[in-house]
């Protein structure tokens, strides 16, 4: 335990060491409970970029469009980036501002329109022999890196304009976290518990056969993952579809998605990825002194509470790593009913419940809850991981957290961001938090292509290493000391003897993922001071994610037809 203490003592004084220079430059003063309104209002920055006339509602519309919401949020970062991006990124082009400026705006129009968009619809049989119509989308937000990665996802809510929106999302979440990929999203319009297993094969299989047929799928092209309504059973029927069809010559067959079975060519740490990713980007700022003092919060997790909307795959594994980490679940909200227990809810019990029974609704481990809104309970941290736009504008004032973690995509929408932010809540943007996913799957891509499991290579080497180092040490020492009385045995401490045989696949993948976040979040902290933006992290991710993919296309130029 002190190991661990004195390591991550470490880290948070590297951290601290690389920002308080510009802590003590910026503009802080204003960050005082006095002027909270002041705080949270991103400054004014003169330059030529405007939010277009369509999106002028956006900021203050009730329920917007996902997509324009997206489109919204990356003009915002735009107004702020611009300048920049001219005098700094463009300073070694020997040509006058006038035309830097055009080929920055020119740029910038080219990173946000989505580049395609595949519709498709096909029928299927049903075990009582009815036959029905089945709507898909694929949507590529950008080409700056190949392939395009982003989750297929079953529901009822699916549309063109939530896939194009989720894709761009993940063209912006990938540049954020480093992940060298373009953005996707794919969905079909069905609710899967309405259908049986072989029914969802039947889907599954076909959905994979249209997209490949359309160049929407293959390692190289376009690689899916699971989402909303899918699994790894899912990505098991899309690979073997794909390997025996368009990639049956492929050596690379099996990277053509992600989120697989650990015996279909996945990787150990999948399927927790993104809950274990929104814990570390969570834990990056609940321990940073500065932020918690402007929400007024002490660092670290004791004592803190926390509530979670959508007790799925990602809610669930979040759940289990907060309290892991000394936070107190006191609720749980699901489409069907909520619960909450102000002493705690053990989140593993919570499962094997809702395992055994389908639902949340009579766990013996809490109490019903029956007031408004699960969501406006006072608490610390509120973790949406259901759906978009669940805090908006009519809301957003009924929220008493004080930090939320944006586990699902787009739960807030930009006029209920706004009053949030008056409010002095935190708020850990999506495309940061939940990268865990997408990191993971970036890790499994490579795998595949390697064809090699992590650590396989040097596993043994490292083991027999460490037995040499142990046996080096006890030599030294009964070569000074001399044997009187016996040899000098050297006794590895727990945590050495864990490490002793090396890094197993799933230490490697925590490890890189870990790391991943710890770095992006120190960006996101860097960029926010620099811009002054007080608690807006969201345009702090955006503007870095705009500028690597600026960065991109500016380095490799744009092709003329």
């Amino acid at each position: 335990q002190a190991y661990n203490c004195l390591i991550h003592f470490y880290k948070r004084c590297k951290v601290m060491f690389r920002i308080l220079p510009k802590l003590r430059s910026a503009t802080f003063a204003n960050c005082l409970p006095s002027s909270v309104a002041a705080v949270h209002t991103s400054p004014a920055v003169t330059g030529s970029w405007q939010i277009p006339d369509r999106l002028q509602h956006v900021p203050t519309a009730q329920d917007p469009g996902f997509f324009e919401m997206v489109e919204f949020f990356f003009h915002k970062a735009c107004v702020l980036v611009e300048d920049t991006l001219i005098d700094e990124h463009m300073k070694n082009q020997r040509i006058p501002r006038e035309l830097k400026e055009k080929k920055c705006r020119g740029i910038l129009r080219l990173i946000e329109p989505c580049a395609h968009v595949l519709e498709v619809t096909f029928p299927l049989q049903r075990d009582n022999g009815e036959y029905e119509m089945i709507t898909g989308y694929r949507a590529q937000h950008s080409h700056h890196r190949s392939p395009c990665k982003g989750g297929i996802r079953y529901s009822m809510d699916v549309n063109q304009d939530e896939v194009k929106a989720l894709s761009a999302l993940m063209t912006y979440k990938c540049a954020c976290v480093d992940v060298p990929f373009g953005g996707g999203k794919a969905g079909v319009k069905i609710n899967p518990k309405l259908y049986s297993d072989n029914e969802l094969e039947k889907i599954t299989r076909r959905f994979a056969m249209e997209l490949a047929k359309k160049g929407f799928l293959g390692p190289a092209i376009d690689v899916p993952a699971p989402d909303m309504g899918t699994s790894e059973r899912e990505m098991a029927w899309i690979a073997d579809t794909y390997a025996n069809t368009a990639g049956y010559n492929d050596l690379n067959a099996a990277a053509c998605i992600t989120g697989k079975p650990i015996n279909q060519g996945g990787i150990h740490g999948r399927s927790s990825a993104t809950g274990r990713g929104v814990f570390h980007g969570l834990e990056n700022f609940i321990n940073e002194a500065q932020y918690m003092s402007m929400i007024g919060h002490t660092p670290g997790w004791g004592g803190k509470t926390f509530i979670v909307q959508g007790f799925g795959n990602v809610g669930m594994h979040t759940c289990r790593y907060l309290t892991r980490a000394g936070a107190t679940c006191i609720g749980v909200a699901e489409l069907d009913g909520s619960i909450i227990n102000k002493n705690g809810i053990d989140p593993k019990d919570l499962e094997d419940y809702k395992n055994e029974h389908g639902t949340i609704v009579g766990f013996p481990g809490a109490e019903p809850y029956e007031g408004e809104d699960l969501m406006f309970e006072q608490v610390d941290i509120l973790i949406p991981a259901a759906t978009e736009k669940v805090i908006h504008a009519g809301n957003a004032t009924k929220i008493k957290a004080s930090i939320i973690a944006e586990a699902a995509n787009g739960p807030i929408t930009p006029a209920g961001d706004s009053i949030l932010q008056s409010q002095g809540c935190l708020v850990i943007p999506d495309m940061y938090i939940n990268a865990g996913g997408v990191t993971v799957s970036y890790f499994e891509w490579l795998k595949n292509l390697n064809h090699v499991s992590y650590g396989r290579l040097t596993f043994k080497y490292e083991r027999e290493s460490n037995y040499h180092l142990l046996q080096s040490v006890q030599d030294s020492l009964e070569r000074r000391f001399g044997r009187v009385g016996g040899k000098i045995h050297v006794t590895p401490s727990e945590e050495f003897n864990k490490r002793m045989s090396g890094a197993s696949e799933k230490d490697i993948v925590h490890s890189g993922l870990d790391y991943s976040m710890e770095r992006t979040a120190l960006k996101i902290m860097n960029t926010a001071i620099d811009l002054e933006l007080g608690l807006d992290l969201r345009s702090a991710a955006y503007v870095n994610s705009i500028t690597k993919i600026f960065d991109t296309y500016r380095d490799s130029g744009l092709a003329f037809s």
